[in-house]
């Protein structure tokens, strides 16, 4: 039996950790120290990383990991330049976890990075910094447009599909989505009950691919809602073109403001 749990790092970092209570694997461990704290708790054997994109928040504690855990073998994506012994992977590759018993299969995502990768073991997806709780990651490389079909990908994922996403943004981007599917209930719902999870210090993730078709604008750029479509009529963008509605969003928000109260999502 799998149990996947999220180690904070950084100021709002996740760290995923699964494991089988005896042995492990982490994905995108940008900081070394509180996973080998985490280890020691649990008595767990450290066995895989997984790494998604070459972001350092994200791979920066991996050496540090390797010489404490010479048992472990990292996997980082094919695409990206890594200093550390890896398994390089690509689109379509298997990495085989035969403790604590999981096979993922590797789907490339561009876009937030070009090298960025998803490790998909179903109904588990590992998405890094591409889909966020009802958002999504900024474009450093490649385009929007790039970064659009890797979320189609991911939207087109089965329903019950579970969404480990690399940081604690859902409150904030749950702000910025209120600005333009006001209306939205599901999303009203969302943001109700993700405000009682902050308020106890409590994860909002994993998410399902569900909650985000239903609730994050940038999957829902195929059904722009009503707010949404008269801002695309006053920039003349048109709403039939879901490539163009889901720039327009990106750069939207790339300019949003929060408020001082709210993290102001980097990424």
């Amino acid at each position: 039996m799998v149990e996947i749990i999220p180690i904070p790092a950084f100021r709002d970092n996740y760290i995923w950790l699964l494991h089988d209570r005896g042995h492990a694997a982490v994905v995108d461990p940008g900081d070394a120290t509180p996973v080998l704290s985490e280890l020691r708790r649990r008595g767990l054997a450290l066995d895989a990383i997984l790494v998604t994109h070459h972001h350092h928040d994200h791979q920066d504690g991996v050496a540090e990991l390797l010489a404490a855990c010479p048992q472990c073998v990292a996997h980082a994506p094919r695409a990206g330049h890594y200093t550390f012994p890896h398994r390089p992977t690509a689109e379509g590759d298997r990495v085989e976890l035969d403790r604590p018993g999981l096979v993922l299969r590797v789907m490339e995502i561009p876009g937030h990075t070009l090298d960025h990768v998803a490790y998909y073991a179903p109904p588990h997806l590992f998405c890094g910094d591409t889909l966020f709780g009802c958002g999504c990651g900024r474009v450093f490389q490649g385009d929007c447009r790039q970064l659009h079909r890797s979320l189609q990908r991911l939207a087109a994922l089965p329903e019950h599909t579970l969404a480990y996403c690399a940081h604690e943004y859902t409150e904030a981007n749950i702000r910025f989505a209120l600005g333009v599917d006001p209306d939205n209930p599901a999303l009203r719902a969302r943001a109700a009950e993700t405000a009682r999870l902050r308020t106890q210090h409590f994860p909002t993730l994993p998410t399902s691919i569900a909650l985000e078709r239903a609730t994050n604008p940038f999957l829902r750029c195929d059904r722009p809602a009503p707010l949404l479509r008269e801002l695309l009529r006053q920039h003349q963008v048109p709403a039939d073109d879901a490539e163009r509605v889901f720039c327009f969003l990106r750069e939207r928000k790339n300019a949003f403001q929060y408020p001082l109260t709210y993290p102001n999502p980097i990424i």
